[in-house]
C-alpha cells in the first residue's frame, strides 16, 4: 500500500475485539519503531509491550482511555541517552519517541492492527504500576487490537483546516 493510501485509512480506533495482537505481529510493529530516526540516531526509546491480562489490568489503572483494547505499547525516552540541542538543551526525547510512536502505528495499520495513541494517562501511575525507573519518561501509549467491524473514525476525523492556515510559504 503506497504511504498517503495508508496515512488516509488509519483513524483512531475506540472499538476492539478481545483478540490479542500475536507475537509476531508485535515484532513486526516493534521493528518499525526500532528502525524510526532518532536525534544522533541515540535510540533512548523504550517500550513496553503490554499484552497479558495482568498488565491490561494494571493499564486500566493508569488511564481511562483504553478503549479495552487487548494490547497496548506504552513508548518513553531515557533521559540520560537523549540529544540535546546545545543552543537551549531542548532534549530530544519527546519527539524521538513520537517519531517512533508514529512508525509503529502506521505499521500496524498496514498490518490489520487499529491503534489509538493516547495521551491521557496518568505517568505516576504508569511509573508505579510498571516499576518504571526516574529516568525513563513515558511520552505515549499505543493501544491496539483488532477493531470490531462497527468501529468508524472520530466524526471530526476527515476534517481539515485550509492549507493556508497551516502550511506558511514564506516567513512568519
Amino acid at each position: 500500500m503506497l504511504f498517503s493510501e495508508l496515512a488516509e485509512k488509519r483513524f483512531s480506533v475506540r472499538k476492539f475485539t478481545n483478540q490479542r495482537v500475536p507475537a509476531d505481529v508485535i515484532k513486526k510493529i516493534l521493528k518499525a519503531g526500532y528502525v524510526a530516526p532518532t536525534g544522533c540516531n541515540n535510540q533512548p526509546q523504550r517500550i513496553l509491550v503490554l499484552n497479558t491480562d495482568e498488565s491490561i489490568d494494571k493499564l486500566h489503572k493508569c488511564t481511562r482511555c483504553h478503549f479495552d483494547a487487548p494490547t497496548a505499547m506504552l513508548i518513553c525516552y531515557n533521559k540520560d541517552e537523549c540529544w540535546y540541542r546545545p543552543y537551549d538543551n531542548a532534549s530530544c526525547g519527546p519527539i524521538d519517541a513520537a517519531i517512533v510512536t508514529t512508525h509503529m502505528m502506521m505499521e500496524a495499520i498496514e498490518l490489520g492492527i487499529g491503534t489509538t495513541w493516547v495521551m491521557h494517562f496518568d505517568p505516576e501511575a504508569m511509573r508505579k504500576a510498571f516499576s518504571i525507573p526516574d529516568n525513563i519518561e513515558p511520552v505515549a501509549l499505543l493501544v491496539m487490537g483488532y477493531a470490531t467491524p462497527d468501529a468508524k473514525p472520530f466524526p471530526g476525523h476527515a476534517a481539515f483546516r485550509p492549507e493556508n492556515e497551516i502550511v506558511v510559504r514564506e516567513s512568519f
